[in-house]
């Protein structure tokens, strides 16, 4: 009987090695990873070997992601009238004044001053954009800078007054404002004033934020466009404290970015970290390291949905799925130099990392398998029980 275990043992384990499919696992193995794109059904999956140069182009272009890069046109633009404005309107009429003088406006309760400046009542923009001015009637102003309605008031009083001038205020800012939300002290609305506000002005105007400044970003909407970045890139870098427009929603946004590990490290799980961010090499520490028992050192990926412009890209025309590229990033940790890549490249938010097995981890399963099936026939062989 001794003598028929022998071929069953290695029957059992030349199957059993022939096919991974009875062997255990905690995911793909690294070759498998490492052929993706060229198996039909993973076509358009781009697999990239990280070194150093690659790891610190990605970690350049993340840190160099600002806002004013991403949102174009002047930092402060002029101030466009709107319905629900107040305008404030000086008339000054050269000498002698033919029409805005003390005995002409006698009856209409608008005093001169003594420098023959007329100063109207307060002018609330109406709903079609216009304001009434004595003598020039009905002016519109809506879309216009308060420079421009001026203009407009003196080429309506000009020949009916004697060398009509004109200056034109904001008294009261009702529809150039810019929204806070978030985790500040007080949602609010900014209004925008003549030389504007900058993104840090508009957060401490409203209270701050209340969560820890290293794991809240601010999120920047314009126009239809939008933009997160880490409040710590805005308090280090001038380049994303921006003069904001007339229409911008900033929200403060305390949601711990997070990563998912799973394959042969200390433990499998999604892993928060900070909205600054953190590289390869942090990340592998706060999931457990990787497993020296079990673990491939040259299977180490990362895998993400990359921009198309992020890297070049060994096909012409990469496959998009959302308008990005599926990428795997490949870490092999038994060559020394690429521990200074993992200490650069940068993990995002929502990253699965994963770790292979060893292909010996893979055989020595086989063997436990084969040894659950061969120990107990010689066990009882050895009793006497078969013979």
């Amino acid at each position: 009987m001794a003598l028929r275990l022998k071929p069953l043992a290695l029957a059992a384990a030349l199957s059993l090695g022939a096919c991974s499919t009875f062997v255990p696992g905690s995911g793909p193995r690294t070759q498998a990873i490492v052929d993706a794109p060229q198996h039909a059904e993973l076509h358009g999956i781009e697999v990239v070997h990280v070194n150093y140069a690659l790891a610190d182009q990605l970690a350049k272009q993340q840190s160099a992601r600002a806002f004013s890069t991403y949102f174009s046109g002047p930092g402060h633009p002029d101030h466009r009238v709107g319905a629900g404005d107040v305008l404030a309107v000086y008339i000054w009429e050269a000498p002698p004044a033919m029409l805005f003088n003390a005995q002409g406006l006698a009856s209409t309760g608008i005093s001169v001053g003594s420098n023959g400046t007329v100063t109207l009542p307060p002018q609330v923009v109406a709903n079609d954009g216009d304001i009434s001015v004595p003598f020039a009637g009905r002016i519109h102003a809506a879309g216009c800078t308060t420079a421009e309605v001026a203009q407009r008031i003196t080429a309506a009083l000009r020949g009916k007054a004697n060398e009509p001038q004109v200056i034109v205020s904001l008294a009261q800012n009702n529809t150039q404002n810019i929204t806070v939300v978030g985790n500040v002290a007080h949602s609010m609305e900014v209004p925008l004033n003549p030389g504007g506000v900058t993104l840090l002005r508009a957060l401490a105007l409203a209270g701050g934020v209340v969560r820890p400044v290293e794991k809240t970003s601010i999120q920047l909407s314009r126009d239809g466009r939008v933009m997160t970045v880490p409040l710590q890139s805005v308090l280090r870098n001038p380049a994303n404290n921006i003069a904001l427009r007339a229409g911008d929603v900033v929200t403060a946004l305390y949601q711990p970015e997070s990563f998912t590990v799973l394959g042969a490290t200390g433990r499998n799980a999604e892993v928060d970290f900070e909205a600054s961010g953190i590289t390869l090499a942090q990340a592998l520490a706060r999931a457990g390291g990787v497993d020296g028992n079990t673990a491939n050192p040259a299977g180490v990926f990362v895998f993400r949905f990359e921009a198309p412009d992020a890297l070049r890209w060994d096909t012409a025309h990469p496959q998009l799925v959302d308008g990005k590229v599926p990428t795997i990033f490949q870490f092999n940790l038994r060559d020394p130099s690429t521990l200074f890549a993992a200490q650069t490249f940068p993990v995002q938010n929502h990253d699965l990392l994963y770790v292979s097995q060893s292909p010996a981890t893979d055989l020595q399963k086989v063997l436990n398998v084969v040894g659950g099936i061969v120990y107990p026939f010689q066990t009882l062989n050895a009793m006497g029980v078969i013979k």
